[in-house]
């Protein structure tokens, strides 16, 4: 490959200056000509090497490790040359994993207590269904306290016949309004017809100030009614109802009681191994657990029953002395007896309009 290089230099056309002359330029002429062969033959090697070095990378593939990362312009310093072996993120991967083992932790936690909380559940409610069907069937013991029994069938039985009086109280207010409106419209009538008859003037005018005098006491008992029956709704609606609530959460509390005397009376009865033994361990604590809870309420209701029977006697007392004052002035005639009934027990009455509530009572 030199020599022909070398053939083909020789034979290159030798280029005539101005002048015409050729020896002036012929010690210039030969250095460029060695120097243009040199840079052949530079180029030659150059590109063979480079072509052995391209297929040894592609053979091995680069090595990203030794990747760098020059910050600056164009013929920078070193200084801003940073090797991507050194950019590493075990801390980035590290925190990564331990939040997402931490939600996974609290998940599988939140699943853990559910599933606990149903299983207790589930359990709870197999000991208190099967202690209460041995109970109707017979079979199964049950704990009684009767002196604190008979006093909550008492209550039951004083709630209804005092809803019952409710609901009658009810009756008769609706009633009677419907008649206090009645009155009005025809003392209106009789007024308008005392206006409309001269011949009959008199006699109309007496019965429309009549209807005009016994709408205004219908008017006054019935702000006295109305108050009796708040308070009577008041006590068996809210009163009597929370501790008939609370009675209720003691008769639970005793068939979950008896439910574990009766699972721990099972289990003291049996062979006495180790299994047993822990079982027997953990029914006896369970047995606890229930025995205070029953205690506990037991003793709550016996409270409430009592505060009860004393708030009843108070509030009765007051309703029943109104009630029958009230209706006693209205049906005499005894207005000024009628307004000083409401006086004493503090009942004011509503204006005529007030009737309906505004928007704002009723949002």
């Amino acid at each position: 490959m030199t020599d022909s290089v070398m053939s083909k230099a020789a034979t290159m056309e030798i280029p005539i200056n101005s002048n015409g002359g050729t020896r002036a330029l012929a010690e210039d002429d030969s250095l460029e000509q060695a120097a243009k062969l040199q840079w052949s033959l530079d180029e030659k090697v150059g590109s063979s090497r480079g072509t052995r070095d391209l297929q040894q990378v592609m053979v091995s593939g680069p090595n990203l490790n030794e990747t760098s990362i020059v910050s600056g312009g164009y013929g920078g310093t070193a200084e801003g040359i940073i090797s991507t072996g050194s950019i590493k993120g075990p801390n980035m991967h590290h925190s990564t994993s331990s939040s997402s083992m931490t939600a996974e932790e609290a998940t599988r936690g939140v699943a853990v207590e559910k599933y606990e909380a149903m299983k207790k559940w589930g359990l709870n409610t197999y000991k208190c269904t099967k202690q209460m069907i041995s109970e109707r069937f017979g079979r199964g013991s049950r704990t009684v306290d009767l002196e604190l029994e008979a006093q909550i069938e008492v209550l039951r039985d004083t709630k209804r016949k005092y809803e019952s009086v409710l609901r009658l109280a009810k009756a008769l207010t609706n009633h009677f309004y419907n008649m206090v409106q009645t009155q009005h419209a025809l003392g209106d009538t009789f007024a308008d017809l005392s206006q409309k008859s001269p011949e009959l003037r008199d006699e109309f005018g007496y019965n429309a100030e009549t209807q005009k005098l016994l709408c205004k006491n219908g008017e006054t008992l019935l702000g006295a009614i109305n108050f009796f029956v708040s308070s009577i709704n008041t006590l068996v609606n809210k009163t009597m109802e929370d501790t008939l609530m609370t009675i209720r959460m003691y008769e639970n509390a005793r068939l979950e009681f008896d439910a574990y005397r009766s699972d721990l009376e099972e289990l003291s009865m049996g062979p006495r191994d180790a299994v047993t033994m822990a079982r027997i361990e953990g029914a006896q604590e369970q047995y606890q657990v229930h025995k205070e809870k029953y205690e506990c309420l037991r003793s709550d209701v016996t409270i409430k029953l009592k505060f009860l029977e004393e708030n009843k006697v108070k509030v009765m007392h007051k309703q029943l002395l109104l009630f029958h004052n009230a209706i006693s002035a209205y049906f005499a005639g005894n207005q000024q007896q009628l307004e000083q009934t409401l006086k004493q027990f503090n009942i004011k009455l509503r204006p005529p309009g007030a009737d309906k509530p505004s928007w704002l009572e009723e949002q």
